[in-house]
């Protein structure tokens, strides 16, 4: 069982999404303030991580609490080192991503998503579900995360251009399958709360269940297709949107890409392994929600009616 609230849930579901795909052990992702109401199903046979930056989140804590009296081993993942989440809990994993001053979650994301993978590797080779040697080639590629960031970052004045058409909008966006859907969830909720810009996370399949509908002229999508397995399918669903005006902005790994009935701009991440993604489009789409505030002229650091740690219900 993951619980936690807002990006630290985003983060969350990566976990699950990788728990479940590379162990094959199932995995719940709760929201923490859902969590606590619905009386949850968990004994003592259940792991219970929770996740938060600032480790005093009340409901998060109310929900390991919750979970340890029903009898579940609690890990919490956390960034302040003596915070009350991770004295209350029976593990505990430090994020160490330093103090964080802007309200909106940055690194502190990308290191929850960061531990997600260390759970899942340490996870599979307690179990042995995984071998040493393919663990070992799992930690090699984790830890070229920062490279991968690095050579993202030098597409910033790309993406910086991109916010000047997002910012005109009223509402949008981001479509994506399997880790890339995960990625569009937290891509969404930055996007809202530093620009004021609305916007929705789809799984790109479900567009033709209703959400298309809400498909016009100009209105910007985040199309992201990094993951080999289901690309064809996620270029099939960006067709749709671009047929119907949409201002697409395609994500993959593509070389440069062209064609105007896929997208009108086109970011590219560095080759990867396609579950290895996610710490560059982390990158490109909090650059940007940033830019989008910046041009907007915005505070990024200190968006309205917001605070950093939420201690209260």
């Amino acid at each position: 069982m993951v619980v936690a609230c807002g990006t630290a849930m985003h983060a969350g579901i990566v976990g699950k999404h990788l728990i479940e795909k590379l162990l094959r052990i199932p995995v719940n992702v709760e929201i923490a303030s859902e969590f606590r109401y619905k009386d949850p199903i968990i004994d003592e046979k259940t792991l219970t991580i929770v996740l938060s930056q600032s480790g005093e989140t009340i409901d998060t804590l109310e929900a390991l609490k919750l979970a340890k009296s029903k009898g579940s081993k609690t890990l919490s993942i956390v960034n302040v080192k003596g915070s009350t989440i991770a004295r209350e809990s029976d593990y505990v994993l430090y994020t160490h991503a330093g103090p964080e001053i802007a309200v909106a979650s940055t690194k502190a994301y990308t290191v929850q998503v960061a531990a997600m993978y260390l759970i899942t590797c340490r996870m599979g080779l307690v179990k042995k579900l995984i071998s040493e040697s393919d663990a070992r080639k799992f930690m090699a590629k984790l830890m070229s995360a920062p490279n991968i960031i690095e050579e993202t970052l030098k597409d910033a004045n790309d993406i910086k251009r991109i916010a000047n058409h997002i910012k005109m909008a009223t509402d949008t966006f981001y479509i994506g399958r399997g880790l890339d859907y995960t990625m569009s969830l937290e891509a969404a909720l930055k996007l809202k709360e530093i620009s004021y810009v609305h916007a929705e996370a789809y799984a790109a399949g479900e567009l033709k269940h209703g959400t298309i509908a809400l498909i016009a002229e100009n209105v910007p999508v985040i199309a992201l297709a990094t993951q080999e397995d289901v690309y064809a399918k996620v270029i099939s669903n960006i067709r749709e949107v671009k047929a119907r005006g949409a201002y697409v902005v395609l994500v993959s790994m593509d070389e440069k890409i062209d064609d105007p009935a896929i997208c009108d701009k086109h970011i590219r991440i560095p080759k990867l392994d396609p579950e290895f993604t996610a710490f560059a489009t982390a990158v490109i789409l909090q650059l940007i929600a940033y830019y989008t505030s910046e041009a907007k002229g915005l505070d990024v650091d200190k968006p309205r009616n917001l605070a950093k740690s939420v201690t209260v219900e």
